[in-house]
């Protein structure tokens, strides 16, 4: 079978193009797979970053780019038999079998007339997580299957644990100025645990980012003076593969101080980090919103926090208590492999073959 994949995002390579990368990659050993983009150094950029096996994975024209017009498109789309497009909000009109991957509630579509009659050209839609998909069903009046993203392959080795504490996550401001993984509150929480006495322990920062987001990471920047805090900027997989190994501990914050019921969006659509963590032993300490609840059982293999005094308080549990932490780490593992690349390697052909 002859499969186009389109993510608009590869210029940033987050977390969703590791999702449309994995694909390109499980799909490859059966069938002809292109990835449909025109900067020529994508894949060597992606495997460096994630590690994936994309040798036989190729570049072939963007047929989704603003320079192609409708009749091109449709045109150029017949010489495949399946596109998998990540969606933006948006939905193509294609003459080849189209599945839709949505990653996140888009809430700003509108089911109108055109929208009904894109809807008829697309075979399946597929969600990153129950959370995406009650939101995109409801607005579509569509039943979508939930894909669970798939970890990356990480050596749960006997590494020393540290007491490190780690957050992972792309960088980007809201239009309230706040950053989307809400980094800067992370810091001003473990800045406050450093005030109140807390020593031996330093916190990782790891962000990807684009030119346009210099400005956030200057404004993180500037909060980490005279504190333990380091922050690391696009880093490879490898790299932060060594930072999940020996933090003890892993935070996560989006969607907190938001509105979720009317900016669904703002939230983690998944949390894909959080397990990555999770298989090294890390104990994952996340904001109580989108995706993260259908990974972290709180109490049993992470903790689930809604204001800072519950983060913090877990926190100090985890570095203090050896013996719970060591409990909880070993159950984060276990939970970690219910996400595993040969689980979703085997689902997304049998969604392909439906």
């Amino acid at each position: 079978m002859k499969i186009g994949i389109y993510d608009p995002y590869l210029d940033t390579l987050g977390g969703g193009e590791r999702y449309m990368l994995t694909i390109a990659s499980c799909l490859s050993k059966n069938n002809d797979v292109s990835i449909l983009w025109n900067s020529s150094d994508v894949l060597e950029k992606a495997i460096s970053r994630f590690n994936l096996d994309l040798k036989n994975v190729r570049l072939s024209e963007n047929i989704f780019s603003s320079k192609i017009s409708l009749p091109q498109r449709l045109l150029k789309s017949r010489e495949y038999d399946l596109i998998i497009f990540l969606s933006d909000g948006s939905i193509p009109i294609v003459l080849s079998s189209l599945i839709i991957h949505f990653q996140f509630p888009a809430e700003w579509i509108k089911l109108n007339v055109l929208t009904k009659f894109k809807l008829l050209r697309v075979g399946k839609i597929i969600c990153n997580s129950k959370f995406t998909k009650s939101y995109i069903d409801k607005k579509l009046r569509v039943d979508s299957r939930v894909l669970y993203p798939p970890i990356g392959e990480i050596e749960t080795s006997l590494v020393k644990k540290e007491n490190l504490i780690l957050t992972v996550g792309r960088l980007g401001l809201l239009e309230t100025g706040a950053t989307f993984k809400k980094q800067e509150l992370l810091i001003e929480a473990f800045k406050k645990m450093c005030d109140l006495g807390l020593k031996d322990t330093r916190f990782v920062v790891a962000v990807s980012y684009k030119e346009k987001d210099q400005k956030a990471l200057e404004k993180i920047k500037n909060l980490t003076e005279d504190y333990p805090i380091e922050i690391v900027e696009n880093i490879s997989f490898a790299a932060i593969k060594g930072l999940y190994e020996k933090a003890k501990i892993y935070w996560h914050a989006a969607g907190f101080g938001e509105d979720l019921n009317t900016s669904p969006e703002r939230a983690e659509h998944f949390g894909i980090s959080t397990v990555e963590a999770m298989l090294a032993g890390a104990v994952p300490i996340v904001f109580g919103g989108g995706g993260q609840l259908e990974i972290v059982q709180s109490g049993q293999n992470g903790f689930i926090w809604h204001n800072q005094e519950d983060l913090i308080a877990q926190t100090n549990k985890m570095l203090l208590e050896q013996e719970e932490w060591e409990k909880i780490s070993k159950e984060a593992k276990e939970r970690s492999k219910d996400f595993t690349g040969d689980r979703f390697c085997k689902e997304i052909n049998e969604i392909i073959k439906k």
